[in-house]
């Protein structure tokens, strides 16, 4: 892992913290609301009316707290954890009953060691995998944390569409006397592991990097720590920005910026 990477983007979380609280509030963007959060409760049972076992939640990498409050409010007893004491702070001041929140990184083994072990039944790490340095720590200490047979449920920016290489593009031809305008991507890399500073918001004030990695090493890492995959989506927005032609969803409708995986411990 490069430390000074992992330093970097910590720093600029914590500049950043404010900002994104602002944005995101309580409810999220579309992003949250419409590709996320609706996929990680039918992963943890609620669209069946049958919580997965009794919900004791880890949230990682949690920011300022969105997903661990809206699942505390369903009965959940969440354990929320980021390496942005300013996010934690803003998380706490909501109040938010039935979180324990803790500023630990990620990356850090011993951080990852004080948490107790086998006593959560999923751990969720939403939109945050590709913000961390280093996951394989993480990974490694899963099984340990979690309680045999365990969920652990991530969303992503889709690598294969939506990283740090991705140009959108529109093109104007003429096909039967009209003229016609086709939208798509155009993608450089995708299998080779690479960092790049970027923006999680518009108008974001500090960069922070994004370490873009292939679908396959998530997989094989999550293999590699005992777990196999028995849910995966790509999601793509139903209702774009009608102001910006080549925003999410509209013209892009059929191509996927997110994608959430459920891996479950085997055995």
């Amino acid at each position: 892992m490069n430390e000074e990477q992992n330093q970097f983007t910590r720093e600029a979380w914590q500049k950043n913290a404010a900002g994104w609280d602002e944005k995101m509030g309580t409810e999220g963007n579309d992003f949250f609301k419409q590709l996320q959060f609706p996929t990680i409760l039918e992963y943890m049972g609620f669209s069946t009316g049958l919580p997965l076992l009794s919900k004791k939640v880890l949230d990682i990498a949690c920011g300022n707290g969105i997903l661990a409050r809206k699942l505390a409010t369903l009965g959940c007893k969440v354990t929320a954890f980021d390496f942005s004491s300013n996010l934690i702070d803003l998380a706490r001041g909501y109040g938010e009953v039935g979180i324990e929140y803790k500023v630990l990184d990620a990356t850090s083994e011993q951080d990852l060691g004080s948490l107790e072990p086998a006593i959560y039944d999923v751990a969720v790490c939403n939109m945050a995998l590709f913000d961390i340095a280093d996951i394989d720590p993480l990974f490694s200490a899963l099984p340990r944390i979690l309680r045999p047979g365990g969920f652990f449920i991530f969303s992503l920016l889709h690598p294969a569409f939506n990283n740090s290489s991705t140009i959108k593009m529109v093109e104007e031809y003429e096909q039967d006397g009209k003229l016609i305008n086709k939208y798509s991507l155009k993608i450089d890399r995708y299998l080779g592991q690479y960092s790049s500073l970027g923006l999680a918001l518009s108008n974001q004030e500090h960069p922070q990097y994004y370490f873009n990695r292939p679908l396959q090493y998530y997989f094989q890492l999550g293999f590699k720590n005992g777990f196999i995959i028995d849910k995966f989506n790509e999601n793509s927005l139903e209702h774009a920005d009608t102001k910006r032609a080549l925003s999410w969803g509209g013209n892009f409708a059929e191509i996927p910026p997110v994608c959430l995986v459920r891996m479950r411990l085997d055995g």
